[in-house]
Order: C-alpha cells, then sequence, then structure tokens
C-alpha cells in the first residue's frame, strides 16, 4: 500500500492529556485509532489507553497480513475494548468504570472501514470537499438530525459534551454497522477528538490538510485550535493517511455484511461468537499491568 500518515496528540490547557493515539500496519492493512478518555469520570486516560492496547493487540493477531473481515474485527475489537473496560474496574476495585470514546479505521485492498462510538470524528475528503463524516453519538446531533439547530451550531452549544454513547458505561454501546468506501488517490482520512473539530470549521479543517505535507500540517491544525479554544481547549489529537495509490476495479469490491445481519450489540454478537467473551490470563495480565502502570503515571501527573 502507497500512503503518508502522521498523527499529533497535546493536552491544550488541561493539566494532563486523556487523549489516545496510534496507528499499526502490515504491508497490506492499517489501522488507525483515536480514543478520547472521558474528564467527567474517573481514569479517562486509562480508558483510552487500554482501548488503544487493545485494538492494537488484536490487529498484531489478526492481520496476517489483511484482515478476513474488516468491519467484523472493528465490531469485534470495539465490543471487547467495552467488557474489558468493565471487567478491569471489577478487578483493580475502582469505584467507577474508566470510560471513552473512539474511532477507528482500517485500510485494506484499497478501501477504509470505520467505526465510532461517541463523539470522536472521522472525516473522509476529496478535492477539496468532505466526503463522508462520523455522526457524532451526542444529544445535540440529536437536534441537528430533527432540524432543531444548525450544524454550524454544534461546537459551541452549552450541551456539546453530552455523549449518548461511550466504552465503560453501564449500558453496552450500540455499535453500528462500518461504513466503508472506495479510496481515490490524494484521499484524506482524518480521525480526531472533538478537541480539534470543535474549535475548527470545517472549511479549516480542509484548508489545512489538502495539498499539504501532513506530518507539519497536523501540528499546524492542533496549534490553530488550540490557540481558537483558549483557556477552554480541551485535549487536541489527530490521525491523518494520504492516499497514494489509484482506485480498484470495481470487481475487488470486498464483501460488506448487509445491515440487518449484523448484531447491534454486544450481547447479541456474544451469542454468536462465544470466543468474544474469552481472555486467556496473558490478556488479563497484560491489561492489567497497562491499567496499573497508567494509575501510576496519573498519581504522579496529580
Amino acid at each position: 500500500m502507497k500512503y503518508s500518515i502522521a498523527q499529533h496528540s497535546r493536552a491544550g490547557a488541561r493539566l494532563y492529556n486523556q487523549d489516545r493515539v496510534g496507528y499499526w500496519s502490515t504491508h497490506a492493512s492499517l489501522l488507525m485509532v483515536v480514543a478520547d478518555g472521558m474528564g467527567g469520570h474517573q481514569n479517562g486516560e486509562m480508558a483510552a489507553q487500554l482501548a488503544i492496547d487493545c485494538l492494537a493487540e488484536l490487529f498484531k493477531r489478526d492481520a496476517k497480513p489483511k484482515l478476513a473481515d474488516p468491519d467484523m474485527f472493528l465490531f469485534r475489537g470495539i465490543g471487547r475494548v467495552h467488557l474489558l473496560l468493565q471487567q478491569q474496574a471489577r478487578k483493580l476495585g475502582l469505584p467507577e468504570t474508566p470510560r471513552t470514546v473512539i474511532v477507528a479505521c482500517v485500510v485494506q485492498n484499497g478501501y477504509a472501514y470505520w467505526m465510532h462510538i461517541g463523539d470522536s470524528r472521522l472525516y473522509l475528503m476529496r478535492k477539496g470537499r468532505v466526503l463522508a463524516r462520523t455522526r457524532d453519538h451526542t444529544r445535540v446531533q440529536q437536534m441537528v438530525d430533527v432540524g432543531r439547530i444548525r450544524e454550524d451550531a454544534v461546537a459551541t452549544h452549552p450541551e456539546r459534551n453530552k455523549v449518548l454513547q461511550c466504552l465503560g458505561s453501564d449500558r453496552p454501546p450500540r455499535i453500528e454497522p462500518a461504513s466503508s468506501a472506495r479510496l481515490v488517490k490524494g484521499d484524506i482520512v482524518l480521525l480526531c477528538s472533538d478537541g480539534l473539530w470543535g474549535p475548527l470549521t470545517e472549511r479549516q479543517l480542509l484548508h489545512g490538510l489538502s495539498g499539504k505535507d501532513l506530518e507539519p500540517a497536523i501540528g499546524e491544525l492542533v496549534s490553530l485550535a488550540e490557540s481558537r479554544a483558549g483557556q477552554e481547549c480541551d485535549n487536541v489529537s489527530a490521525v491523518a493517511m494520504s492516499w497514494g495509490e489509484g482506485e480498484l476495479a470495481p470487481a475487488d469490491e470486498p464483501r460488506t455484511l448487509p445491515f440487518h445481519e449484523l448484531p447491534t450489540d454486544v450481547q447479541d454478537l456474544a451469542a454468536i461468537d462465544p470466543d468474544f467473551l474469552k481472555m486467556t490470563d496473558a490478556d488479563i495480565e497484560r491489561a492489567i499491568s497497562e491499567i496499573r502502570s497508567a494509575l501510576r503515571k496519573y498519581s504522579g501527573q496529580r
């Protein structure tokens, strides 16, 4: 695969950074993830770190060198993060389960597949316009959907941060089928936390990335978001990929699972895939080690 990629994450005006961002690849597949730990709950940065680590480990295990089914990989992976957060909270005796929102994207066979929970976003940009974007799982997005407010009012609405779905909550997330799009040379896929898209307009995102080297461009966009948000600036994180190959022929289009055949929550998936809920001792010990490390770092920062 031919592409360029860059990532950036800053604390903004916050005392510490609860965002986590990363990407992993083989020569035939790429995974990008942004997780935004929820600051209104304890140990949000721990939840984001665990989400990143879990998806990375699953990708390293399953991409040999491609994923057999990218959309089901995302579905299983995000569902497993939710269950893992609850499991580890019980094991560590935490008073509240750490929570995070997430957006993840797999690029494979000339296609991008993406899935999200919460208000971290994915943008697919082509020739100076936004071809596709995730729809936030928020109360404000519902207002937009029914026409009560305009899209350009989302970033400043007082209820913008009221997220309806996250990983680690008492209620399992309603995981929607993965969206997908065939990539064309020059396409840009941007994953970001609300600390980036909130202070910036869509035009600024497009102008900041189109036709530019991604490494400096991402850093400049993050700086612009910090400047516009000022003392209210949230953590700001993004990973962006610019696709460098031509469009695949229609015959190469991958199989997708029809909406009515895809389970809609974690319990449904567990029913059809008994191995989904199973974790080896090594998996559990690795997750606990990561959490304890995050807790030590977290305590030191405070």
